[in-house]
């Protein structure tokens, strides 16, 4: 084989590969094995705590709803009851008199 700069052809092919392996694990690109199982476990991990959070949700909603429901009602019984200090039609009421009390 012929050198080139004092290189033979064959470790040069060695010495990229080598180079480009070290460069693949400097930057990112190949982890180990045991790296790797982690990750998928901690994705994992993410996914069950999501849907335990998406089911958490799910109840709340259904309680908030119930709740509005619950507002609604009480808003409108409010409102169907008579206002101190107005007398209903007909109806006269002794804790209903518009008459201020005075002392004597």
């Amino acid at each position: 084989m012929s050198e080139v700069f004092g290189i033979n052809a064959s470790d040069a092919g060695l010495g990229a590969l080598l180079t480009l392996v070290v460069l693949l694990i400097l930057r990112g690109g190949l982890v180990p094995r045991r790296t790797h199982e982690d990750a998928l476990t901690d994705r994992d991990n993410w996914r069950s705590a999501f849907l335990e959070s998406e089911a958490a949700r799910k109840v709340e909603h259904e309680q908030v709803e119930e709740l509005l429901e619950m507002a609604k009602l009480s808003g409108h019984i409010l409102t169907a009851l008579p206002h101190p200090g107005t007398p209903d039609e007909g109806v006269t009421d002794a804790r209903m008199d518009p008459t201020p009390h005075t002392r004597l």
